[in-house]
């Protein structure tokens, strides 16, 4: 009973001080996160279409963005020991509000799996050609991250002690092999290869690339020690993810003349850094899927009053996004990223404001902090909330200039706060959380040793 309640993971309650992680090892699996070979798509994507000057500003602007919002929103999520989701009931969103993040990020994280599971299949296909169907591979990769995400957080710490190294390797090996057969400061100076994007256009796809997990950092954050941990561990992941990674996309796609990310790995470092690749992708690929389970397990609770099992619902899950990348997601990625951008920066804005400055519900998560349990009650539904988060979401959608994901966070701010100020935020019906803690602490990690 004990060990099947830790491998819930805490996803319907707070995490328990005793098991909280140091953050060195949070941060190797933040810079895993980063560290991947979507990372080196992305720096392909910007080199193809920038010269190096004007991709390392993209990035830095980027990574400011994202950095930002992962500390604010992990410091949240340190503080009060509750997943994204689950942490959203009483920050602005109300149960059904809750519910609709949760399923928007398990749809969105099931749809990054599914990518992260066709590159790989790429890289596999172009390892041993002819072996099997590409969309084969897609499933034999993404059952195999299922298999892992279902042992739980601890499984997935150690998949990262090995693939970050792993990774890392590669990215050296790639760049001594491939850039000692150019011209260096020919390929930092020159021009772009292929069409060119703006600086703004290029931030915006760095920011979006990793804007749910920037809204989501709270599912890792809520097991951090403190709130300096949570600070250190996203600046030392990040930075290093994004430049590291992304900056030897830029490199190798300008050396390369490409910005097929399988072709330009696979012409500088063979079949071996293929075997690496596939490494390095199971890391983001398994924080995929652990917080689109989270995700939906807080959704199928608020709208369906029924607890699932983490460990099953990761298995069912894991078979859904085997399938979409089987039949071919990969070829939505740019728009992908587009959408991704827009929609989510808003969930962050909201939450911040909430928590921060409008504490309409702020009160009842420090009366029950310190006793490890949820507030009893949570609003059922707080109506300017959703539409904040449209208007916000949609603005940042039609509004072409400037960093849309940056433009819809603030706008959801600032309509939020002055919502807040002219009493406009306000729940709607109640909803009892007493009975869904009451059925987490009888088979739970709240009451089995981690």
């Amino acid at each position: 009973m004990a060990r099947m309640a830790h491998a819930d993971d805490f996803a319907l309650s707070r995490v328990r001080p005793d098991a909280q992680k140091p953050w060195f090892g949070i941060a190797v699996q933040r810079f895993g996160q980063v560290s991947a070979l979507s990372q080196f798509l992305l720096g392909a994507t910007l080199g193809y279409s920038m010269t190096f000057g004007e991709a390392f500003l993209a990035l830095l602007l980027g990574s400011i963005i994202l950095e930002v919002i992962m500390c604010i929103v992990g410091i949240i999520g340190q503080k009060e020991g509750l997943n994204t989701a689950l942490l959203a009931r009483w920050t602005g969103f109300g149960e059904i509000g809750a519910s609709l993040v949760g399923l928007a990020i398990g749809i969105s994280l099931i749809g990054w799996f599914g990518i992260q599971s066709a590159i790989s299949a790429e890289s596999l296909d172009a390892l041993l050609p002819g072996f099997m169907p590409v969309w084969a591979w897609s499933l034999i990769f993404g059952l195999a991250v299922t298999a892992i995400v279902a042992y739980g957080f601890k499984g997935m710490q150690w998949l990262a002690n090995i693939t970050v190294p792993l990774f890392l390797i590669l990215v050296g090996w790639s760049i001594i092999s491939e850039l000692t057969q150019h011209d260096f400061m020919e390929l930092v100076t020159g021009p772009a290869p292929g069409p060119t994007m703006s600086v703004w256009a290029g931030t915006g796809i760095v920011a979006g690339g990793l804007i749910v997990g920037a809204i989501i950092t709270a599912d890792m954050t809520r097991f951090n020690r403190s709130r300096a941990d949570v600070i250190k561990q996203t600046v030392v992941g990040v930075s290093l993810g994004e430049f590291v990674i992304g900056l030897s996309g830029v490199l190798l796609a300008h050396a390369a003349a490409s910005g097929n990310v399988v072709a330009i790995v696979t012409s500088s470092v063979g079949l071996i850094g293929l075997i690496i690749v596939i490494t390095g992708t199971l890391k983001i690929n398994d924080w995929n899927l652990y917080s689109s389970t989270l995700g939906l397990v807080n959704f199928i609770s608020t709208a369906f009053g029924k607890n699932l099992n983490r460990v099953t619902t990761t298995i069912v899950l894991g078979v859904v996004g085997s399938i979409l990348a089987a039949v071919g997601i990969l070829g939505q990625f740019s728009g992908f990223l587009i959408i991704l951008g827009v929609a989510f920066p808003p969930i962050a804005g909201i939450m911040v404001a909430e928590y921060f400055i409008v504490k309409r519900w702020r009160g009842e998560l420090d009366e029950t902090r310190a006793s490890g349990r949820l507030p009893t009650t949570a609003p059922r539904i707080v109506p300017a909330t959703i539409i904040i988060w449209a208007v916000s979401a949609i603005t940042g959608y039609f509004v072409t200039w400037g960093i849309p994901a940056v433009l819809s966070l603030i706008l959801s701010m600032v309509l939020y706060i002055a919502a807040g100020k002219l009493g406009l935020v306000r729940g709607v019906g109640v909803a009892h959380t007493s009975q869904i803690e009451a059925d987490v602490t009888t088979d739970s990690p709240a009451t089995a040793s981690s």
